[in-house]
C-alpha cells in the first residue's frame, strides 16, 4: 500500500465534520471535483470504502471513522512539527552555546540574557568561560556558536568577529596602599603584581602597556579569573590591571581602589561567529540582541 496523502487525508477529514464535499472544498479553498479525487485516490490507496453518501449529510463508514480518530492526530504531529521547523528558522526557539570571559560576563551579558528572555523566551542559550584564544579555535570546530572575544584577533577562515564593547582598563590598588590620582606604568611596575595567564589576550594588552614606558615588570601570580584577582587586591596581595566592570566596580569599596592609568589603556571586545549564511534562526536571534548593546 502507497503511503498516505496529508492533503487527502486533511480533505476527508474536513467532509467527516463538516457533512458535505462541497462545505469542505469551500473550506479548503478546493474546487470540488478535486475534493472528491482527493476522496476517491484515498479510497484506493486503503482499499476500503471512506464515506456514504447520504441524501443530506456525507458520514464516515465504520473503517473511515477508525481514520479520522487517528488522522487527526497524525494531522496535528504534521501541524506541530512544521511549525517546530518554523520557529527554529525563524530564530524563535533553540539552543545557543554562548562562550565569554568572566568579565564580559559579570558586566554586560547579564543584560542581554534579560533581554533575550523577555524577547525570545524559546531560546535557550548554554554559557561557558571561554579565553578568546579557546573560543576561536572552538567556533572554528564547530562547537561554539557565539563568542565574545578581546580584539583584535588573528583571522581564521570562515569566522567573523565585528567590534562590540569597549572597557576602560584601570590600575586596582589595595585601599591601604597609597596610590597616586592617575596610575602611572612606572609607579605600577614598582608594587607587587597580579597579572592574567600569560597566554591571554589581557596579559599582552598588560605588557604592551608596561613595554612603552620601558618596563617589563614579572607578577606575583599569574591566573585567569577576574573575580580571584579583584579578591587577592582586596587582601592587600598586589596591584593589578583589569576592565572596569561598571555594574560592580563603580560601587564604593573599603577594601579597594580603582584608579584610572595614563596613558589611558582600552580593552576591545568583539563579537565572533561563523558566516551568517550557515546560522541557525536562534544563533541570528541571539546576534540581533547582542549588537543591540552594542557600546562603541
Amino acid at each position: 500500500m502507497r503511503q498516505l496523502n496529508l492533503d487527502q487525508l486533511r480533505t476527508f477529514i474536513a467532509i467527516a465534520d463538516l457533512g458535505t464535499f462541497s462545505a469542505a472544498a469551500k473550506a479548503l479553498h478546493l474546487a470540488q471535483p478535486t475534493v472528491s479525487l482527493h476522496i476517491s485516490e484515498l479510497e484506493s490507496r486503503l482499499g476500503a470504502p471512506l464515506v456514504v453518501r447520504g441524501s443530506r449529510r456525507v458520514l464516515p463508514t465504520p473503517a473511515g471513522a477508525a481514520l479520522v480518530e487517528r488522522g487527526r492526530k497524525l494531522l496535528r504531529d504534521t501541524d506541530d512539527a512544521v511549525e517546530a521547523v518554523k520557529r527554529q528558522a525563524e530564530g524563535r526557539t533553540g539552543r545557543v552555546r554562548l562562550g565569554t570571559s568572566t568579565g564580559v560576563l559579570v558586566d554586560l551579558l547579564p543584560q542581554v540574557l534579560e533581554a533575550l528572555g523577555a524577547e525570545h523566551a524559546g531560546i535557550d542559550v548554554e554559557v561557558s568561560i571561554r579565553g578568546s584564544y579557546e573560543a576561536m579555535e572552538r567556533l572554528a570546530a564547530g562547537t561554539l556558536d557565539i563568542g565574545l572575544v578581546a580584539i583584535p584577533q588573528p583571522p581564521v577562515r570562515g569566522i567573523v568577529v565585528t567590534p562590540w564593547c569597549e572597557q576602560p582598563m584601570m590600575a586596582f590598588v589595595p585601599q591601604r596602599w597609597k596610590a597616586p590620582k592617575r596610575v602611572t606604568p612606572a609607579w605600577l611596575a614598582a608594587q607587587p603584581l597580579i597579572f592574567n595567564e600569560a597566554t591571554t589576550h589581557m596579559y599582552r594588552l598588560t605588557m604592551e602597556w608596561f613595554a612603552a614606558a620601558g618596563f617589563a615588570p614579572r607578577a606575583r601570580i599569574e591566573l585567569n579569573y577576574d573575580a580571584a584577582i579583584r579578591s587577592l587586591v582586596a587582601a592587600g596581595y598586589g596591584a593589578a590591571l583589569l576592565p572596569l566592570q561598571k555594574s560592580t566596580d563603580m560601587a564604593r569599596n573599603d577594601r579597594m581602589q580603582v584608579v584610572p592609568v595614563t596613558p589611558k589603556l582600552t580593552r576591545r571586545v568583539g563579537i565572533a561567529h561563523r558566516q551568517h549564511a550557515v546560522l541557525d534562526g536562534a544563533t541570528q536571534s541571539v546576534l540581533k540582541v547582542l549588537t543591540g548593546f552594542r557600546q562603541l
